[in-house]
């Protein structure tokens, strides 16, 4: 390879007859006649050479050649000068006005819904942040690629067409401006370039053979050089392309990964080079292994490697093309016009549309680069844009078929750039007139679904194919482009034409006019439902293309009765058969009509009828232009579908339809033909036998459903041309109807109402008339309610509710007027009038029929024990006569009487018949009345006979005008008998309350009767609650006095014990803690964690084989918490517990949401995960006799003891050196004579023996240590590691730490606002820590707690002893403080200090350690004061003055003194208050004293003086160094000298200061769109791909990430894991929060294989988050909740709430974390 490389090179440079620099070769090119031969005998020539190596390219260097070779040479042959000046000029000659950024997948996007023409129309989000429309109601959304910015095109919005950059004008972008750049030499030369260029392109790309080279470019000896390309398609799966390529060419798995993203990217790739044979080898076997894995063989071939070098650079030249056409309109229009030119004497079509018919064939690569080109060229230009469309059009059917069957993505088809042309509205007008684009596109329609055409040329989709019928949508997508704005100038021409178009698409709904009948089952069980979802996504997709196709008639009165009349004779047509079936005879009342045999219940039957429904929308559109011609009987039968989405097409059309029958046929004859239907003529004609229930129950459900719908009839007016309403009434309606259900977001309420073809709902213009709008807490949404004006519009019978709806509403607005005590009856309220052309309808409601059939359910009713009639029957007949009584009311009060023909109430008055006991409907309710089954219908009834009466006065009002004063008085006793019944329910609702007030009493007085008889029981209860206020009270006999509020000191207070009784969660039962019992344990969690890092992202080891924890770094950068959820368990029971969920495990398939294998389980109780449990172990209790303790004072000194420390611990080194020369460490100066102290001297202090623990709680102590150190340095367990103890203590340390942190973030009193489960936690722990230390060998503890003391005793240093400034102090406190009794063991007896010895040595330890804390605080000041703030010299700065001095003198000056005293202590006091607070809670849990009132309430002042009260500092710090001064003096030297840390201050750069930064998530911006800008700037580190798939934001560190890309996986411990997992192991210790960018998701992951997804912090106006920017409003960003968020990981709970997510969302295989 590698020696055919250098021979290619050799051949390049002998090219004797071709000029070498660009000029030269340019101005050679200039005397040659025919540039095209010329041209294509140097590509010949040089492409081959330059492309060699397909297989490993070296893609810098063949960039260089083609350049130098090719490009600048055209570049300079087409401007004749030097090309780069040329382009610069013509850069700055002026902006265009289109911006034309095409759309790569994954980019957002925006649209304006108060601007854009439709919603097609996009702006990029760099136009869009430089527009007016950024602060409209805009949408967002993320493009599936493809798309192309309309920015500045005046057609596609009503305002604000232009952003900042491509305003006309800004530049001069006069017309003139433009053209003087370019001069027409240039012209010239670009019209002879232009067309070779192209037509090379074009030929190149859709070059078939692949051995051989046009005859042109075949000048050079033909090489055997051949390659194995593989194709992308969408069926193979990445895995299978792998498998199939690591079998076939037997190579490693990173190169077949290599070449599967390298086909599914560019579309293609050589995966093998060499000669045919080998080649056409390799093809075979790779078709034949991808067989195996799926029906379809991979696509494969084998081309000469000319043939795919010239393929490469056409494209390379493509790219180079539309470089040079974004210079100026001129190269755009002379590279169209040549695109366009046909040639001359071939039958050939011109360049364009081969490139077009030839797309179905071209790999994705090759398309992008084509499209692009079409839309810098064609789509920038107006003209040009036409011409395409039409050469589009003409090859319409063609490439739609192509599209069909090839497997592409839409995104990358041709066919995918019918929207950008569609929907400009000249364009689509023009397209229409000239080339009838309607008939177009349902012809290509009618010839692409002839397969699913059944014997009577109906569609019927079973068995389809799912992807097949998608494509299909693709082409009814284009014909709602086309329709999607209504022309505004109709001429002669556009209207024959949109007609032609119409009548080819009713050919369309004609196939589709009763599709898929069915017919009802009888007899036997349907075994497979039919597959009726392919017939209803065709509906639902064709829903607007109706309404479209009905407002364009709508829009011409001439247009729009022609198309009436075609729509009528296409149902008439459809129904020939069934209008010459026999005929039947129904007779009722003494009306016959004579119908059309059909029976629902045995003949076919099918919901989909679009030509009825179209006739019906057409219809109405008529009666609102107020031309109703007279037209045919035709009553559809309705069945109903009620999906929101077909609503207006199918179910509101059928109603409709049903509405139009009713107003032009006689009101009896209408009925009985719905009797018939419903075949319900023979259950009001004759009595029926009670025996057949069934039959019985039949008939009520079919009486049910008629009555449903002649209320439908009747009552539903709210559509424009039914009834006298606008559009925004009826959306009104909607919503008041969706919000009697119950309060919505606003989300659910744009998903209930039907959208127009610009996908609005018309929602926001009324909302906020009808309902109220409440905010969201911290979880949940903003949801609105309905204002109490608008619950008088509620109609039960609402004709879009469902039947579950509809209960529920009923039961919602009946509680709601209950508690109101108001009556519950339920009227409907006055409907809207009927247009002039449906007034005839309400007819229906007072005709002899409706009245009979009202009348038999009432009298049905009135039979005892009768099953003829259900209460929701009733309810329908109560309704239907409010209606009735409501529609004679309404239209007596408008007209008067003798005019108004309605006669309801007259009917309704009449007798049944002539019988003696018959009765009329009034009769009939007030017996009704009496029924107790009927309770819950009482007030309605009242209501209606309450009608009845106003009714009647309105009738005889009008007549006899003398009765007026009894009338009005009547109206009066009304009005008492009304107020008298709600007298009457008052008077009940108070007798009610006092009622349950007095059973209250009694109950309370019972409840105190008993506390005092079991008085005694009650006491000894509330000692065990444990809890930190019963402290108080057992103390109180003598009383607390101050001094018992101290922790550390000979002045030490009691430590309050109180006698703890637990219950354990699993066996219920109760045990005291006691060191001798069995143990208790609490559940806990162990974790990793960065939360108070001042380091992020320092490099982690990802195995603590060799890591030494005893110090912890002073930038925390990784702890080890624990966390307990304070549910409490006897250790027997929670072994047991652990061993049943290992065993139940090994028996479950499904994802583990816990790893057993690291001891995790969830909490029995709540749920928590946790991986180990704490032992809760007593606190022992210690009293000092203070007699002692002064006598002690005066003995043991600082002096005195360190000197007694240093010799006990030379003696242990003496005896385990036995016989070695001892190393002694030498005290200060010899002079102080040694030998007062020596090995024993520390004993005579005060000893007492240890304590004995029992067995059970060793085992849990040494379990849960061997927890906290197998997580905390991420190894396998191991009892023996000498490292067991530091990590005990580490985690003490960290913990409090944490928790102090949170305290403060939160701004919570250290003492008084611990949660339960931090209280109890703490508690554990620090007991848990005593007893560790027993468990362990004393040496061990010994040698460690020597290191730690080496910090502050320098006597004891040794090699790796760490630099003071280096290391956290805190965790070197609770060190000391746990290990120091290890020096009182000896091998014979085992001892530890007395309770007097440990609180000196305790309060000494934590003197030397705070002395060498300030020290650490002082040196690493942050010199940058603020100069203003001089304050006046307290005692405390001249101290910190001196101090700073003398330290500046230990330092040989390092440090400088020249900082104000007042700076200092500042800054110390700040500095050092953490360190106290943690102390404080430190040595409370320890050794349970009390604390101040100060910390237990949130007093800011106090606090300090309390804390250093506490812990037994003096409040001016620096006299803790006056105090010891002759002691600390010689430490403080030997400290500052340490070279170490003189280094450290050196350097500067690393060091901590103090107070340490709290941590938080990092600043979001309030606008989310500025994230998506963020975003759409990131690129991949690793991939020059711009397809980005998702970037991801680290909420921690604010870093972006590729998620979910194989170029950015990485490897841990030999498992591949994605960018973001690998990110969070060393950001967050594994446990991390992500936000994903372009899906506006929160994910929070942990570990390699967890994570859960969050809702984001961002909400849209109406209180909703929205994941995957679905919705698209515009979003902001919540503080609350993204405070929550916050507080999640510094409570440590996010292992928690992911634990929780996987438990509440069990699925079989979950997302692949571990990718991310």
């Amino acid at each position: 390879m590698a020696d055919e490389e250098a021979r290619g090179a050799e051949r390049m440079e002998v090219s004797p007859d071709l000029p070498q620099t660009p000029q030269r070769l340019a101005s050679w090119w200039d005397q040659q006649a025919d540039f095209h031969t010329t041209f294509l005998h140097h590509l010949a020539q040089l492409v081959p050479e330059i492309y060699f190596a397909e297989m490993d390219p070296d893609l810098e260097k063949q960039e260089e050649s083609i350049r130098t070779s090719i490009f600048t040479p055209l570049e300079w042959y087409l401007f004749g000068e030097d090309p780069d000046i040329c382009l610069e000029k013509l850069k700055h000659s002026g902006a265009f006005q289109l911006c034309g950024k095409v759309f790569k997948s994954g980019e957002t996007t925006y649209s304006c819904r108060d601007c854009a023409i439709d919603p097609t129309c996009v702006l990029c989000m760099d136009c869009f942040q430089n527009s007016v429309h950024k602060n409209h109601r805009y949408k967002m959304h993320t493009s599936t690629g493809g798309g192309f910015c309309d920015c500045g095109d005046t057609e596609a919005w009503k305002t604000g067409p232009f952003c900042i950059s491509h305003e006309p004008g800004t530049a001069g972008t006069t017309k003139e401006n433009l053209r003087c750049s370019l001069n027409e030499e240039v012209i010239a030369q670009a019209r002879k370039i232009f067309p070779s260029v192209i037509k090379y392109i074009v030929e190149m790309t859709i070059w078939e053979e692949e051995k051989e080279l046009p005859s042109e470019l075949q000048i050079r000896e033909k090489n055997e050089r051949y390659y194995c390309v593989l194709f992308n398609d969408e069926h193979h799966s990445y895995d299978h392309v792998i498998y199939s390529l690591q079998r076939a060419l037997d190579c490693e798995l990173a190169e077949a990964q290599l070449h599967t993203t390298a086909i599914d990217k560019e579309g293609r790739r050589a995966v093998k080079a060499g000669a045919f044979a080998a080649c056409q080898e390799a093809k075979e076997d790779i078709k034949s292994h991808s067989e195996n894995v799926s029906q379809h063989p991979l696509h494969v071939e084998v081309l000469h490697s000319e043939v795919m070098a010239h393929q490469k650079f056409a494209l390379r030249l493509g790219s180079w093309m539309n470089k040079i056409m974004s210079y100026s309109s001129d190269f755009r229009q002379i590279f169209c016009q040549a695109c366009l030119r046909e040639e001359p004497g071939s039958e050939n079509p011109c360049l364009i549309s081969r490139l077009m018919l030839w797309d179905a064939k071209l790999y994705k690569g090759a398309r992008k680069i084509l499209h692009e080109l079409i839309f810098s060229s064609f789509f920038m230009e107006m003209e040009y844009k036409k011409f395409f469309a039409m050469e589009f059009v003409k090859y319409y059917k063609q490439l739609q078929k192509e599209y069909i069957s090839d497997d592409h993505d839409r995104s990358i088809s041709i066919t995918a750039l019918s929207v950008q042309m569609f929907t400009v509205p000249t364009l689509a007008r023009h397209l229409i007139e000239e080339q009838n684009v309607i008939s177009v596109i349902t012809e290509t329609l009618l010839e692409v679904l002839p397969e699913y055409l059944d014997r009577n040329n109906k569609f019927n989709f079973q068995g389809y194919s799912q992807d097949k019928l998608g494509r299909v949508y693709a082409v009814i997508c284009d014909l709602k482009y086309i329709l999607i704005s209504k022309p505004t100038v109709w001429t002669e021409r556009l209207r024959i034409q949109f007609l032609e178009g119409f009548r080819s698409f009713l050919k369309i709904l004609t196939c589709m006019q009763g599709m898929e009948e069915i017919r009802r089952q009888v007899g036997q069980h349907i075994e497979v439902d039919p597959d009726w979802e392919a017939a209803i996504a065709i509906q639902m997709q064709l829903k607007n293309i109706l309404l479209m196709f009905q407002e364009w008639c709508a829009c011409d009165e001439e247009l729009l009765l022609v198309a009436y009349k075609e729509c009528h004779k296409a149902v008439m047509r459809c129904s020939t058969s069934f209008m010459c079936s026999n005929k039947t005879v129904v007779q009722l009342c003494g009306h016959t009509l004579e119908t059309k045999s059909y029976r629902v219940s045995e003949d076919l039957i099918s919901i989909h009828l679009p030509l009825s429904r179209t006739l019906a929308g057409l219809h109405v559109r008529l009666s609102r232009l107020g031309a109703v011609a007279r037209l045919h009987e035709f009553v559809p039968f309705v069945f109903y579908y009620q999906d929101v989405k077909c609503r207006e097409e199918m179910y509101d059309k059928d109603i409709i339809m049903l509405q139009i029958g009713a107003s032009l046929m006689d009101p009896n004859k209408f009925l009985l033909l719905v009797l018939q239907r419903y075949e319900l003529a023979d259950a009001f004609n004759k009595t029926i036998s009670t025996k057949d229930q069934d039959l019985i129950k039949q008939y009520n459900t079919l009486i049910e459903e008629m009555l449903q719908v002649l209320i439908y009839i009747v009552g539903e007016r709210y559509v424009p041309g039914v009834g006298n309403v606008t559009k925004e009434e009826v959306t009104m309606r909607e919503i008041i109807h969706l919000l009697c259900i119950e309060p919505m977001p606003h989300s659910a309420i744009a998903k209930n109402l039907p959208e127009n073809e610009n996908n609005e709902t018309g929602l926001e213009n009324v909302i906020n008339k009808v309902a109220t709008f409440k905010k969201p807490g911290v979880s949940g949404h903003g949801v609105y309610e309905l204002k109490d004006e608008s619950l008088k519009d509620f109609n039960m019978y609402f004709y879009h509710y469902s039947k579950t709806q509809h209960s529920k509403a009923e039961h919602m607005q009946k509680k709601k007027r209950k508690q109101e005590n108001k009556d519950e009856a339920l009227p409907p309220p006055p409907p809207p009038e009927f247009c002039p052309a449906f007034s005839k309808v309400v007819n229906l409601l007072n005709c002899d029929i409706m009245m009979y059939i009202l009348r038999t359910i009432f009298e049905r009713a009135l039979v005892t024990d009768s099953n003829l009639w259900t209460e929701g029957m009733l309810q329908m007949a109560f309704h239907i006569l409010a209606l009735g009584l409501l529609e004679e009311k309404q239209q007596l009060q408008k007209a008067p009487e003798e005019e108004v023909t309605f006669d309801f109430y007259h009917k309704a008055s009449r007798l049944g018949s002539s019988a003696m006991n018959a009765q009329n409907i009034q009769m009939l309710l007030e017996k009704l009345k009496g029924i107790p089954q009927l309770e819950g219908q009482k007030d309605m009834i009242t209501w209606i006979l309450q009608m009845f009466d106003t009714v009647k006065r309105l009738r005889e009002k009008s007549c006899l005008i003398v009765t007026t004063v009894s009338g009005s008085e009547s109206i009066k006793n009304d009005e008492i008998t009304h107020d008298k019944e709600k007298a009457e329910r008052k008077r009940k609702a108070e007798a009610a309350r006092l009622h349950r007030q007095k059973i209250m009493a009694q109950m309370s007085a019972l409840q105190k009767n008993f506390i005092e008889t079991h008085k005694l029981m009650y006491d000894s209860t509330s000692e065990m609650s444990g809890k930190e206020d019963s402290i108080m009270e057992e103390e109180s006999t003598p009383a607390v006095s101050d001094y018992s509020r101290i922790a550390l000191g000979p002045k030490r207070g009691p430590s309050v014990i109180e006698k703890e009784v637990l219950t354990c969660i699993l066996c219920q039962e109760e045990q005291e803690v006691k060191i001798e019992n069995n143990a208790m344990v609490l559940s806990a969690c162990v974790q990793k964690s960065t939360a108070l890092t001042q380091h992020r992202g320092k490099p982690i080891e990802f195995s603590g084989e060799s890591l030494d924890p005893l110090f912890m770094d002073a930038d925390l950068a990784y702890g080890t918490y624990t966390g307990s959820c304070g549910h409490v368990m006897h250790a027997v029971c929670w072994q047991k517990y652990f061993e049943a969920v290992q065993l139940s495990f090994q028996q479950r398939i499904h994802v583990d949401l816990f790893d057993l294998e690291s001891g995790e389980y969830l909490c029995p109780l709540c749920k928590s995960l946790c991986n180990t449990v704490i032992p809760i172990i007593p606190l022992q209790p210690r009293t000092i006799n203070s007699e002692n303790a002064e006598a002690l004072a005066q003995l043991l000194t600082l002096a005195r003891w360190i000197p007694t420390v240093l010799a006990r611990i030379s003696g242990y080194n003496i005896k385990h050196t036995k016989g070695e020369k001892p190393t002694i460490p030498v005290l200060f100066d010899q002079g102080m004579g040694d030998s007062t102290f020596e090995f024993h001297s520390i004993l005579s202090y005060g000893i007492q023996p240890s304590i004995k623990y029992s067995n059970s709680i060793k085992e849990m102590v040494i379990l849960f240590a061997t927890t906290v150190y197998r997580i905390g340095l991420k190894v396998p367990p191991d009892e023996m590691d000498p490292r067991i103890p530091m990590m005990t203590w580490s985690t003490c340390a960290f913990t409090i730490q944490a928790i102090e942190n949170l305290l403060g973030d939160e701004g919570k009193p250290l003492f008084g606002a611990l949660q339960n489960r931090q209280h109890n936690g703490l508690k554990a722990l620090m007991q848990f820590a005593i007893a560790q230390r027993s468990t362990c060998p004393q040496v061990l503890i010994q040698k460690h707690l020597i290191r730690l003391l080496s910090v502050v005793l320098p006597n004891l240093r040794s090699e790796d002893t760490p630099c003071l400034l280096s290391i956290d102090l805190f965790h070197v406190l609770v060190g000391a403080v746990l290990a120091f009794p290890s020096l009182y063991w000896d091998d014979t007896v085992d001892l530890q200090p007395s309770s007097i010895s440990s609180s000196y040595n305790n309060l000494y330890l934590f003197h030397l350690i705070t002395m060498a804390h300030m020290l650490q605080i002082l040196l690493t000041i942050d010199t940058g004061l603020p100069t203003t703030q001089v304050q006046e010299d307290s005692e405390e700065a001249h101290s910190a003055s001196s101090f700073m001095a003398e330290v500046s003198r230990y330092t040989s000056g390092c440090i400088g003194c020249d900082i104000p005293g007042w700076y200092l202590w500042v800054s110390l006091k700040n500095g050092i208050t953490p360190y106290l607070r943690c102390a404080a809670l430190f040595f409370h849990y320890l050794l349970g004293i009390t604390p101040p009132e100060d910390l237990l309430t949130n007093s800011a002042e106090g606090e300090y003086s309390a804390l250093c009260n506490y812990l037994s500092l003096p409040t001016n710090l620096f006299l803790l160094f006056q105090e010891y001064w002759h002691t600390v003096k010689p430490l403080l030297q030997r400290w500052c000298a340490d070279p170490a840390l003189l280094n450290c201050l050196k350097e500067n750069s690393t060091i901590v200061r103090y107070p340490r930064i709290r941590n938080s998530l990092i600043a979001l911006p309030d606008d989310y769109s500025c994230l998506l800008n963020q975003a759409s700037h990131f690129r991949c580190p690793r991939s020059a791909d711009d397809e980005r798939k998702n970037p991801v934001l680290c909420l921690f560190c604010g870093a972006i990430l590729c998620s979910q890309n194989i170029c950015c996986q990485e490897t841990v411990n030999g498992e591949e894991v994605g960018a973001c997992i690998f990110h969070a192991l060393h950001c967050g210790a594994g446990v991390c929060i992500f936000l994903k960018i372009r899906e506006c998701r929160v994910v929070l992951v942990e570990g390699k294989a967890r994570g859960c997804a969050y809702p984001a912090p961002y909400l849209d106006e109406y209180g909703e988050t929205d994941p995957g920017l679905k919705r698209g409003n515009p979003l902001h960003l919540s503080h609350e909740r993204y405070r929550k968020l916050h507080l999640v990981w510094q409570q440590h709970c996010i292992i928690e709430e992911i634990a929780r997510s996987q438990e509440t969302s069990q699925t079989l295989f979950g997302f692949n974390w571990q990718s991310l």
